[in-house]
């Protein structure tokens, strides 16, 4: 994230400098595989050399395979390096390199590992380590995502931004990555705080941890939290709801001002004010900061205790008196990565399976955020995510791949997942469960009373409600009854309530404002309603009259408004148009109906409306629009005017006669009409079983897809994992030859300084390496080697030689002998076996020493 000056805090030289706190330092955990270490070249030459950090380095390696990647970084980096043991304790100034063959983890600031069962490859190491050293140090942990071939990590990365640590991925500079998959899934999530290039990440590392440091952290926050105004998170609010099309405005103020806090520091930002100048000038800044909203702590059978009473008492309740081809409905809103729903998926599951035809469920989870979704309808997850699942249920639920978990295909069946807003978009209805255990915690009072007539609303009569142990609906016992006050499951009344739901807010509407607006809202705020109106009827008008909303429900009434309304028989309604009386419910509706549509006044003259004493009266029908300060939806007026005393019905018989012939006429058309009505219904239902059908097939066609997309999945993870093994070793074959290469040359170096005649021979002696003094004895040049030692006229005989070697050979010993060659010098020979341990090839190494020279 580039800030411009006015808005960036610059990076402190000083914080290159900070050494942190024996007991506050952070643990940066490093991932990566596939060409990773050029990328851990680049990394650990921009690493400030006094950051006071540990680093933990994690990578894609065989059980079988060797591994030299500590003396490699050893080469790359001054800080101490070592391979990982379990219980080691983690120091600052320190690298800790995974061995192979084992998965790590991280306790208590101990490094764990466990070795990996036989024919088990674990395929996500990261995402283990990451997550248990999210859980093991909260702010302090830092996850480094580098080149690599797969998208291990990216759970990883999510979990130590939920638990408010610092995350990276690698962007492409010259260091790589060379294999850009793993970066690439990681930044995918929205989980990482900055996609930075590998050698500017210790920079970013040293800057977010000088800024959190112990000796500033608390009075720097203090600060930080003294300028958020009113107005300027009032203004936040607004750019969120623009630009990502939802209002945190209902969002509990103290969350999120610290979540708030956090992205300040994580930019770099100096203050509040610098803040806000950044996110009206970056878009990207802004779905940062969404995201970091979002983020909220789930796991699977989060109080576990209270899953255990939803099974026993409520599920089931679910399936009593279900048929075979009944649906049962659940409805999980904010499902986050999906850990909730699988958890309900399974206890249904786990019921189904006793009973001999069961009923058909079906699971909707819904969230705003469409990575969070994206992770739930994979459903892989790290087995540490699984710590409060039993192995019985692991064994039966999920797929075990070493330490990484799948969920099986019959539990994802039973889930849907979709973008929705719980308090924007229109509710699901006709539900048998709403589990909502991650979103009333982060909302404020005011937001949570719009939200529970909505759910109230979306459930079956006698329907059940699931929510957190932090949360409660105590202010609602008009709309759901207690069932397990411990375990937070309550059961929806058969409360009364508007027939309809108001409709659901626009996208520019506040997202706690315009949903599911419900009968408390005009109770709170009738008396400045009743204020209002009263003192437009004093200027206007004084007859009887209603103030009803956009869906013609009745919100308030007049005096003497009995004389033209009635309560009709059936089910309690609050409908105006309903309520009105014999005579006047058509033009009410008519009129209602203009009014709305165009915000317009409408008039409906001499209307006969009979009384409840039985005289007839003539009144004017007025409905206009009302506009009323602080309003959250429109409202209308409605006047009754009374345009004449009322009269004896026998008075108006003859013009009532009159008016029945023409409403006999209307009556016959209205009976064409609903036949005609009816057959058009009738084709339609046709179609919709016809389309069923079409739909049946076509999902029928997608399992079979998915399921070879599976099998060509798991064949692209095994090619994957051969290729990270391969170029895993073809980096280290060539340390090794470079190695080789430099001794070579060393030893080039070392025979061509010695002025001893050696010859390396084969026990035939055939030559395969001599020194240049011994080139001048035999007349050899560098082209002879291989040739036998025989085919050079020597000056030494060669029948000892020949007849020596095999007893060396042998015994290992030496044996030496003075010769004297044709020329009357006399030369010491000095025979010794040059075999190494293990190797192929026996040689021997015969050292002829001038004696004339010597004296």
């Amino acid at each position: 994230m580039m800030l411009g000056p006015d808005e960036r805090r610059s990076i402190d030289p000083k914080a290159q400098n900070v050494v942190m706190d024996q007991d506050h330092f952070p643990i940066v955990g490093i991932g990566a595989s596939a060409g990773g270490i050029e990328a851990m070249r680049g990394f650990f030459r921009g690493v400030p050399a006094t950051l006071g950090a540990a680093f933990v380095v994690v990578t894609h390696l065989s059980r079988e395979h060797k591994s030299l990647l500590s003396d490699v970084l050893a080469r790359l980096t001054p800080l101490g390096v070592e391979v990982a043991v379990d219980g080691v304790p983690v120091r600052p100034g320190r690298v800790y390199v995974m061995p192979a063959g084992f998965v790590m983890g991280i306790a208590g600031g101990r490094l764990r590992l466990k070795p990996l069962r036989p024919a088990i490859r674990e395929t996500k190491p990261v995402d283990i380590f990451l997550t248990a050293l999210a859980v093991d140090q909260g702010e302090r942990a830092v996850g480094v995502i580098l080149s690599g071939g797969d998208g291990d990590g990216a759970i990883g990365i999510k979990a130590i931004k939920e638990h408010g640590g610092l995350t990276l991925a690698q962007t492409l500079d010259g260091s790589g990555p060379e294999a850009p998959d793993m970066p690439i899934s990681a930044l995918r999530t929205g989980f990482v705080d900055f996609g930075e290039t590998a050698e500017r990440m210790g920079d970013r590392i040293a800057a977010r941890f000088a800024a959190i440091s112990p000796a500033t952290q608390e009075g720097q926050a203090d600060l930080v939290a003294r300028e958020f105004d009113a107005e300027l998170l009032t203004e936040i609010f607004a750019i969120l709801r623009s630009q990502v099309g939802h209002d945190f405005s209902g969002y509990k103020p103290s969350t999120f001002v610290r979540r708030l806090q956090r992205r300040i520091s994580v930019v770099g930002a100096a203050g509040p004010d610098n803040y806000l100048k950044l996110l009206r000038a970056d878009p990207a800044e802004v779905g940062a900061l969404f995201r970091d909203l979002l983020i909220g702590v789930t796991n699977f059978f989060r109080d576990a205790a209270a899953f255990e009473a939803l099974s026993t008492h409520v599920i089931p309740k679910l399936f009593d008196e279900r048929a075979s081809t009944d649906v049962v409905r659940i409805w999980v809103p904010a499902c986050s990565t999906g850990e909730e729903v699988y958890s309900l998926a399974i206890l249904l599951r786990e019921h189904m399976l006793t009973l001999a035809e069961p009923p058909r469920v079906q699971i909707f989870a819904t969230d705003i955020d469409e990575r969070s979704l994206t992770v739930a309808r994979t459903g892989l997850y790290p087995r540490t995510y699984l710590s409060a699942v039993t192995p019985e249920r692991i064994a039966q639920h999920f797929v075990v791949e070493g330490d990484s978990v799948v969920v099986a295909k019959a539990v994802r069946d039973l889930c849907s997942f979709a973008p929705h807003s719980v308090l924007r978009d229109p509710p699901f209805s006709r539900l048998d469960l709403v589990s909502c255990r991650n979103l009333l915690i982060y909302l404020g009072v005011e937001a949570q009373q719009q939200l529970m007539p909505v759910l109230h609303y979306a459930l079956r009569p006698r329907g059940y409600l699931f929510i957190g142990m932090a949360e409660n609906v105590t202010r609602f016992d008009d709309l759901f009854e207690t069932i397990d006050k411990r375990n937070r499951i309550f059961q929806a009344r058969d409360a009364i309530l508007p027939a309809r739901l108001p409709p659901m807010s626009g996208p520019d509407t506040p997202i706690f404002a315009g949903a599911g607006q419900s009968y408390r809202r005009h109770v709170t705020t009738h008396a400045a309603l009743r204020h209002t109106v009263e003192t437009l009827m004093l200027s206007e008008f004084t007859p009887p009259h209603a103030v009803v909303t956009r869906t013609g429900e009745a919100v308030h009434y007049s005096s003497r408004i009995g004389d033209h309304l009635e309560v009709v028989p059936g089910q309690p309604t609050r409908e105006l148009a309903a309520m009105a009386r014999k005579g006047l419910r058509l033009d009410l509706r008519t009129a209602l109906r203009e009014a709305i549509e165009g915000n317009t006044p409408a008039v409906r003259d001499s209307i006969s409306v009979e009384l409840p004493d039985g005289r007839l009266q003539t009144i004017s029908l007025v409905v206009k629009p009302l506009n009323t300060a602080g309003a959250t939806e429109p409202l209308f007026l409605v006047v009754f005017k009374e345009a004449a005393a009322p009269v004896v019905r026998e008075r108006q018989a003859l013009e009532a006669n009159e008016r029945d012939t023409a409403f006999q006429g209307l009556e016959r058309e209205l009976s064409v009409t609903r036949e005609r009505l009816q057959g058009v219904i009738e084709e339609y239902e046709t179609s919709l079983e016809e389309l069923k059908s079409s739909n049946e097939e076509l999902y029928s066609v997608n399992e079979e897809m998915q399921a070879a997309n599976e099998e060509l999945e798991a064949s692209k993870e095994e090619t994957q994992s051969l290729n990270e093994e391969l170029q895993t070793l073809n980096a280290e074959l060539t340390s090794k030859i470079e190695a080789i290469d430099q001794m070579s040359d060393d030893q080039s170096t070392l025979f061509e300084g010695m002025n001893v005649a050696s010859v390396l021979l084969t026990p035939d002696l055939h030559i395969r390496m001599f020194t240049a003094a011994a080139a001048q004895i035999f007349g050899l040049q560098p082209g002879d080697v291989g040739r036998s030692l025989r085919n050079f006229s020597t000056p030494i005989p060669l029948t000892w030689l020949s007849d020596e070697i095999p007893t060396v050979l042998a015994t290992s010993r030496p044996s030496e002998r003075t010769i004297e060659s044709t020329d009357g010098a006399r030369y010491h020979v000095r025979l010794m076996a040059a075999s190494s341990k293990g190797s192929r090839t026996p040689g021997i190494v015969a050292n002829f020493t001038n004696l004339r020279e010597q004296g």
